[in-house]
């Protein structure tokens, strides 16, 4: 996979909201200033024909309309995209506890993350305890730095071998040295910050990393650049999740009022939307280019969409701007969305927004206050694609444009990516058949659209913070009923009334501060719909 040779210059961060709202949306996020758009995107490739959509002028209400693109249907070519021969991002580091395993799924691989402190590294495993099966994330890391599987206490080291049976005799034979007690090991490897996990465990591939790296992204190893990571587990899957992000078009509209875009020269709507001139090149087997009037990308097969554009930055108040005209300062900002495919209709998002101005920001605000902004955003289009992938599901994958009309360039990103999904993959994940193909059943919405098991229990930060709040709650609550306790109890004449209205004021903000938070924990750290038509 070709390494990314390119500075990336700034892009509008798609996660980084407003501060108009009204009050049928979410709550307002903080540092509001960094006042980010959506760009287009691009990728290092070989020679592939060009994608056309229909042409735009930047100041008609209209995209003119030029021949139609070609069909995205699935090809057989001579190249085949091949799944199990890729790095995968599996979690942020900063989000792994090395104190305990974490169980994680990619590509259908029911994996365990675990800290080996013998040999000071994390490694990846397959999720299953070779005895009777269980899952090995449920375990324990003992105190001699094993990883014990908690239902009947066997170990193993970072080898993957066993180092104890302990229902073996001592001076029986020593089945734990057999190789059917040993455990599956994945490569794996720490980059830019994040473990990555090579999917196949055959022991040819135990050196792949001398053979093949992770794709390298140069601004994530610059210290001059604030770097901060956020993860979520998706209710749909990679195929969409991919193309929501290469689609700059829906963000006046999906998430209204949570970012700020670019005024159109003519607006034709509340919105704001305009004509986007955007185009892939350079499509083959590793992914394509993308580029438009203001910026470009590069999509890496199959994970990594990294978009960049030209932007000045507002000495006065440090929001960023578009740059048409003359070169921007020496500062950049990046998007970087790292898309896993977990299972059918399932996916995981890893994102981190590199910059290279207002760096103290990072150092001094927690990680989960703009998380609470991001995952307003991703709140915000979510089941509207959890149900649009059932749609596409109905008419089949490869028949994708024949249903879909996408007569503009502002789609070009994406027909490149279903172009590319359907040339080299066939139109679909090799599951290795392990999945029949069918997407599970849809939960209800407020399930589906829960911020605590998807997010919060996975990012130390917005962990830390959820409990720290909830004991904020509890004492505010017994300060409430403490202080009230105490007027109940005291004679009348041992205080003056003062001192007793004082007590009795106290005691009704605690309470009020108590529920007001109950409900902001619950907004920010578990549940909140999201309803476009009154926004």
């Amino acid at each position: 996979m070709d390494v990314l040779k390119a500075s990336p210059t700034i892009v509008y961060s798609p996660y980084i909201p407003t501060t108009t709202r009204n009050k049928s949306q979410f709550s307002k996020p903080i540092f509001h200033n960094l006042n980010l758009q959506l760009p287009c995107f691009t990728r290092n490739g070989s020679k592939s024909r060009l994608f056309t959509t229909l042409s735009s002028s930047p100041i008609s209400t209209t995209e003119s309309i030029e021949p139609p693109m070609p069909e995205v249907e699935a090809e057989v070519g001579k190249e085949r995209f091949d799944w199990y021969s890729q790095w995968y991002p599996v979690m942020p580091v900063c989000d792994l506890d090395k104190r305990v395993p974490h169980g994680k799924k990619v590509l259908g691989l029911d994996l365990v993350v675990w800290w080996d402190k013998n040999e000071n590294e994390w490694k990846v495993f397959d999720d299953t305890c070779p005895h009777r099966l269980a899952p090995l994330s449920e375990g324990r890391i003992d105190q001699w730095g094993r990883l014990q599987c908690v239902y009947h206490g066997w170990c193993f080291g970072g080898n993957g071998d066993c180092k104890i049976i302990p229902q073996a005799p001592v001076d029986g034979p020593p089945v734990h040295t057999f190789k059917k007690a040993c455990v599956a090991v994945y490569p794996s490897v720490v980059q830019h910050d994040i473990v990555w996990v090579w999917p196949d465990a055959d022991p040819q591939y135990k050196d792949i990393i001398t053979k093949k790296k992770p794709p390298y992204i140069p601004v994530l190893d610059d210290p001059s650049f604030s770097k901060l990571m956020g993860n979520r587990d998706i209710p749909y899957g990679y195929e969409v999740l991919v193309e929501n992000l290469m689609d700059p078009a829906h963000v006046p509209y999906a998430h209204y009022g949570l970012m700020r875009t670019r005024t159109p020269t003519v607006k034709v709507d509340r919105e704001g939307g305009r004509p986007l001139d955007m185009k892939v090149k350079k499509l083959d087997i590793n992914g394509f280019l993308g580029k438009q009037d203001w910026g470009s990308s590069n999509f890496i097969a199959p994970c990594i969409f990294h978009a960049f554009a030209d932007v000045e930055v507002d000495q006065e108040n440090g929001s960023a701007t578009s740059s048409e005209i003359a070169p921007p300062p020496n500062r950049r900002l990046s998007l970087i969305f790292m898309c896993v495919p977990v299972s059918p209709g399932n996916s995981r998002l890893i994102w981190t927004f590199p910059r290279n101005f207002g760096v103290w920001i990072d150092k001094i605000v927690p990680r989960w206050i703009f998380h609470i902004g991001q995952n307003l955003i991703l709140d915000s289009d979510l089941y509207l694609l959890h149900v649009e992938e059932r749609k596409i599901m109905e008419i089949g994958a490869t028949s994708w444009q024949k249903a879909c009309f996408v007569p503009t360039k502002s789609d070009a990103l994406v027909v490149g990516f279903r172009r590319w999904f359907n040339k080299y993959a066939g139109g679909e994940i090799d599951w290795k058949g392990k999945y029949s193909g069918a997407l599970p059943p849809s939960p209800p919405r407020e399930q589906l659209m829960d911020r605590y098991w998807s997010h919060v229990v996975n990012c130390k930060s917005c962990n830390t913070a959820h409990k720290g709040l909830k004991a904020l709650e509890v004492i505010l609550q017994i300060m409430s009923v403490g202080l009230i306790g105490i007027v109940a109890v005291t004679k009348q004449n041992m205080i003056s009334m003062v001192v007793k209205t004082t007590m009795v004021s106290m005691a009704i903000v605690c309470f009020a501060a108590s529920k007001w938070l109950a409900h902001f924990i619950y907004k920010n750290f578990h549940y909140h719909d999201y309803n476009h038509a009154f926004v």
